[in-house]
């Protein structure tokens, strides 16, 4: 699955749990916070911000 955001809606925003900034992995078709170690989905092109719908990364 690929996604795609546009830079200046990357740029605002931020992780629910920690407000880092969040970085787009377009294979896998999430946003990633390294800091909290989460990843969000990003389902038809809107990304879920919740903390209750990311995957630990590791």
């Amino acid at each position: 699955m690929t996604a795609k955001i546009d830079d200046w809606l990357l740029e605002i925003l931020a992780c629910p749990k920690s407000k880092a900034p969040l970085r787009l992995d377009e294979e896998a078709g999430e946003l990633v916070c390294d800091e909290s170690g989460l990843a969000y989905p990003i389902r038809d092109g809107i990304p879920v911000l919740l903390v209750d719908e990311a995957r630990a990364i590791g």
